[in-house]
């Protein structure tokens, strides 16, 4: 019985969340809207957004896959010939760097919620 239940959170788990990823990939840019192209991430990449500033100047924003150990770095990018300071966050998730900002993390924890009510010890009657 049990072994049932897991195989159903296990299914009720976003897509992405366990074997290939697919990220949203979108070059440096100073526009906000990056609606960008599919691509596959490697075993030990996670999606990513990155955003970068320069004083005086609006955001730069990219997007795409980055190893598991780089997400979170503070790197100096030149773009246009100006030098912003990126922070890039990663998500874990499929296609969760999609929109501006959240991660999948909210998607499993309604999953989760969902199992339990279908779970017999917590079913109201």
């Amino acid at each position: 019985m049990v072994l049932g239940w897991l195989l159903l959170l296990v299914m009720a788990l976003p897509q992405g969340t366990i074997g290939v990823k697919e990220c949203i990939f979108c070059e440096l840019t100073d526009s906000s809207n990056c609606p960008g192209s599919h691509m596959h991430c490697g075993d030990d990449e996670n999606c990513f957004r990155g955003q970068g500033t320069s004083p005086g100047l609006g955001p730069i924003i990219n997007k795409g896959c980055m190893k598991s150990t780089l997400c979170g770095r503070e790197e100096p990018v030149t773009y246009q010939g100006v030098t912003y300071s990126l922070i890039s966050t990663c998500c874990y998730g499929h296609l969760c760097n999609k929109s501006g900002t959240g991660d999948s993390l909210g998607n499993i924890s309604v999953s989760l919620l969902l199992v339990l009510k279908m779970w017999p010890p917590y079913q109201q009657h």
